[in-house]
């Protein structure tokens, strides 16, 4: 397979970050790690050979980032608004900075937003909130409440990193709706050992009460919150994903 190291200066969050690349052609997929992951955990816990198949064959190209999740999300003593603030600004590194250098990269217009846990939480709001820059989305086992990592601390910038609370309020013609349509996404999440399926059920609820047809699954009360059922549910969901149809 054919890994390349990327490193850049991000004016947005004012430090350099790094990437890793994974294939050659294909799909463009932003791989988001678990909380306070790095950029390396796609290649260190063995994604990159549940997605070898189509790493190699060409069908997919993955680019996999650093979070600043100890700075946000997982800085729970830190200040709210400041934290709240920083993830904005590695929103903008992603959307406005990585996503363009992406798509100069591999060709393509659209991106696929892809992560478990945490990452699952900021894939989907990647994919809801820039429907323009990312067509696909698969999210496993995230928590799509910024309650998570804020608490009871709300303002614009949390509300707007907060799918449960902004989805709901989105008008039912809002032009959105039309963009997540024409697109494909994937929220699954297990019902075992320390998987939190609560909030998966209320975006079940909103997509359904706003005709968004996204597909949320459900598995069973022995899948845990842990690689080895990411990696079947990888396997299982990325030949949808990759569909044209």
């Amino acid at each position: 397979m054919k890994t390349e190291y990327l490193t850049d200066y991000s004016p947005a969050l004012g430090r350099d970050m790094e990437c890793m690349v994974y294939g050659h052609a294909g799909r463009p997929v932003l791989y988001i790690p678990c909380q306070d992951g790095r950029f390396f955990d796609f290649g260190d816990f063995h994604m990159a050979e549940t997605l070898a198949p189509w790493i190699e064959s060409g069908q997919m190209i993955v680019f996999s980032v650093d979070t600043i999740d100890k700075e946000t999300w997982s800085d729970r003593r830190g200040d709210p608004y400041w934290r709240a603030r920083r993830h904005e600004r590695w929103m903008d590194y992603l959307t406005r900075e990585l996503a363009p250098r992406i798509m100069d990269w591999t060709g393509q217009s659209g991106i696929i937003a892809f992560g478990c846990s945490l990452g699952a939480t900021h894939a989907l709001n990647l994919f809801l909130r820039r429907p323009d820059l990312f067509d696909r989305v698969l999210a496993l086992s995230g928590i799509y409440s910024a309650v998570y990592g804020f608490d009871n601390y709300m303002d614009d910038v949390v509300y707007r990193n907060s799918p449960v609370h902004y989805l709901a309020a989105m008008p039912k013609d809002h032009p959105f709706i039309q963009l997540y349509n024409r697109k494909k996404g994937v929220v699954c999440v297990g019902q075992g050992p320390w998987e939190i399926p609560e909030t998966t059920r209320q975006m079940a609820h909103i997509f359904h009460e706003k005709d968004i047809h996204l597909w949320v699954d459900f598995w069973g009360w022995d899948v845990s919150h842990d690689w080895d059922w990411w990696y079947k549910q990888v396997a299982y969901f990325v030949p949808y994903l990759l569909d044209q149809n």
